[in-house]
């Protein structure tokens, strides 16, 4: 089976991008989906959660509040170190496991922290960048997801650059256009690839 990642920073597009390559018959498996599912109550992971961070990272239904988890690690880097040792084990364990149960010729695995050693990790043949301009992510940021102009640039500014995303990969789609140029774009890139037939 051959494996390409998807990557890119927040804003950018990857969720447009892997709900194409789904419709275009693809099998996309969802980091941050796996980072859900490895964290709900009763998981391993969730009991670490709260022995570290206490109930106040706690939802009504007794799942993780991930947004204000969110909130909480982003302004406490001890906190963030803290989460990742909780939490990338799982992460990476539940995806190596939904990548050896696919019976598939290629499967996409949509990763936003995408760093070199993932690729002999999950055996990537090719990593994808998913890139738009900082000012265009941060518009998108506040216009789309109700965030105040100063806290979408502070996430920019904590992610690696698009010139640092960019060495590290293989192809970069730039999504500064329409959607339809986007889906193009995807459409293209997956022939070209070989992953589909035109």
């Amino acid at each position: 089976m051959r494996t390409i990642c998807v990557t890119g920073g927040i804003g950018a597009g990857k969720t447009v991008v892997t709900e194409r390559l789904r419709a275009r018959g693809v099998a996309v498996i969802d980091a941050d989906q796996v980072a859900r599912d490895v964290t709900v109550a009763g998981t391993p992971a969730h009991q670490a959660l709260r022995d570290a961070f206490g109930d106040a990272i706690l939802a009504a239904n007794g799942e993780i509040d991930r947004p204000f988890l969110a909130a909480v690690v982003f302004h406490d880097a001890w906190a963030l170190r803290r989460l990742n040792r909780i939490t990338h084990a799982p992460i990476g364990e539940e995806i190596a496991r939904r990548l050896a149960a696919l019976h598939a010729p290629v499967a996409v695995v949509a990763l936003p922290l995408f760093r070199p050693e993932h690729r002999e990790a999950y055996g990537f043949a090719e990593v994808w960048a998913v890139q738009v301009p900082d000012d265009l992510a941060v518009r998108r940021l506040v216009d789309g997801r109700g965030y105040v102009e100063e806290e979408a640039r502070a996430r920019l500014a904590a992610q690696v650059s698009n010139d640092e995303r960019e060495a590290m990969v293989d192809r970069v789609l730039w999504n500064t256009g329409t959607l339809d140029e986007l889906y193009r774009a995807v459409d293209e890139l997956v022939v070209e690839s070989g992953i589909v037939s035109g």
